[in-house]
């Protein structure tokens, strides 16, 4: 028997209720912002992800699922969204059309990473860029965004985390000053972190070993060594989000993995979901466009990891599924009558309705249980002595009443249906 790969997860009908409940709020709380989607191809070019995301990344040097086609170029199932988005935005001369652009998307990712709780190999993800404003109101919006869809799937147990990062001149400054804090104590990092000592020094914060964290803890923060402007920045953030109602904290050690960050970063934490808890992580990144081959335009963004998010809310038992319902259900009391059981199910489908009939040849009662478990609203019966008289009974089957309907009547069946009237 082939099996799905490793890291791979089917979506299975009784689960794709849920996912779809997780997507509806999605696309409406995204079009309350007035955000358009966008869809990417599913791979692009390597190169695309190497300079976007950063080569000293743990994304690019270990988790990329990448391959050469046949013309021989390097291909790359994508990773992440943000640089395809920006990407698209300029190949399309988006900037040129719209001052600003209000993106969002909804989309399978590719990483190979280690299998487990809320992380697989191929995972989904939603998120929004904007594109073409350096407002901090923008970032105040997409922490706004992610907060009002979360707590709108119920879910309670969250955290939000914000810092500043600064310009890149600043940061530069401030990479100095840890460096000179760190230069005695290098030899006793972690083997990850020595590395990230020499190319992305800023990582070490990220460090779940220990002792790499004790070593740390007297460092200096960047949040106190950023630039005038991205201070007055990120006090309107924090202004915005006290008026917006959502709590926060300040964690001056949140830097963000990847290299295109500028000014606000943050994430949203659930105390439900293990030890993979961030739900979301987003941040602004005004210089990715130029580094792109753009004209330099500011932008700011966020993703949102959809198996983890639906794994803190089956913890916090926070989404209940709607029950699966159809309208209608056609029960065959002769079989010779399948052409007349077609026909009345293709009026009613055309009318909006959804229904169902029998595929198998089973019996009346074996039909009824079928129509009870898919909570059929109506059954309609073809046969019998009524439809010797042209009549077709329709049964309500939460009220159990049933009405004799002319069968050439379609019209009258479907108001019936339509208007659920008590029978």
């Amino acid at each position: 028997m082939i099996k799905a790969i490793t890291g791979t997860k089917d979506i299975l009908p009784s689960e794709a209720a849920i996912w779809k409940m997780l997507e509806e709020r999605v696309i409406k709380t995204f079009t309350n912002y007035n955000y358009k989607e966008i869809r990417t191809p599913v791979f692009e070019k390597t190169e695309l992800f190497a300079r976007g995301i950063g080569e000293d990344t743990d994304i690019v040097g270990k988790e990329m699922y990448s391959f050469t086609d046949t013309a021989g170029n390097s291909m790359t199932l994508k990773p992440e969204m943000t640089a395809a988005v920006v990407r698209a935005y300029i190949e399309h001369s988006l900037g040129k059309q719209q001052s600003l652009n209000k993106l969002f998307y909804i989309s399978p990712m590719f990483r190979k990473e280690t299998p487990q709780a809320g992380r697989q190999r191929q995972f989904h993800q939603f998120g929004a860029e904007a594109i073409g404003s350096s407002s901090p109101l923008l970032d105040a919006e997409m922490i706004q965004m992610v907060y009002e869809i979360l707590t709108g799937l119920g879910l309670k147990h969250l955290s939000v985390k914000i810092n500043s990062l600064g310009i890149p001149e600043s940061r530069e400054k401030y990479k100095t000053l840890l460096r000179n804090f760190l230069s005695g104590k290098k030899s006793r990092l972690s083997e990850d972190s020595r590395k990230r000592f020499d190319t992305n020094i800023l990582r070490l914060f990220d460090s779940k070993v220990e002792s790499d964290q004790e070593i740390l803890k007297d460092a200096p923060l960047l949040i106190d060594h950023i630039d005038e402007e991205s201070r007055q920045d990120f006090e309107t953030l924090k202004n915005v989000l006290t008026l917006s109602g959502i709590p926060f904290q300040v964690d001056p050690k949140l830097v963000r993995g990847l290299d295109y960050y500028t000014k606000a970063t943050f994430e949203v934490i659930s105390g439900k979901v293990g030890s993979q808890n961030a739900l979301c992580g987003g941040g602004r990144y005004d210089l990715l466009i130029e580094q792109l081959g753009g004209t330099p335009a500011p932008a700011t963004g966020f993703a949102a990891g959809m198996e983890r998010i639906l794994l803190a809310c089956e913890n916090e038992k926070s989404l209940t599924p709607p029950d699966e319902k159809i309208d209608v259900y056609i029960v065959l009391v002769d079989r010779q009558l399948t052409r007349e059981a077609v026909s009345t199910a293709l009026f009613l489908r055309k009318k909006n309705l959804s229904v169902d009939f029998d595929y198998l040849g089973r019996s009346v009662k074996a039909q009824m249980r079928e129509a009870n478990k898919y909570n059929a609203r109506f059954v309609i019966f073809i046969g019998g002595d009524e439809y010797k008289t042209n009549k077709i009974v329709l049964k309500d089957m939460s009220s159990g009443g049933q009405v004799l309907i002319d069968k050439d009547d379609m019209e009258q069946m479907f108001r019936a249906v339509k208007t659920e009237i008590s029978l």
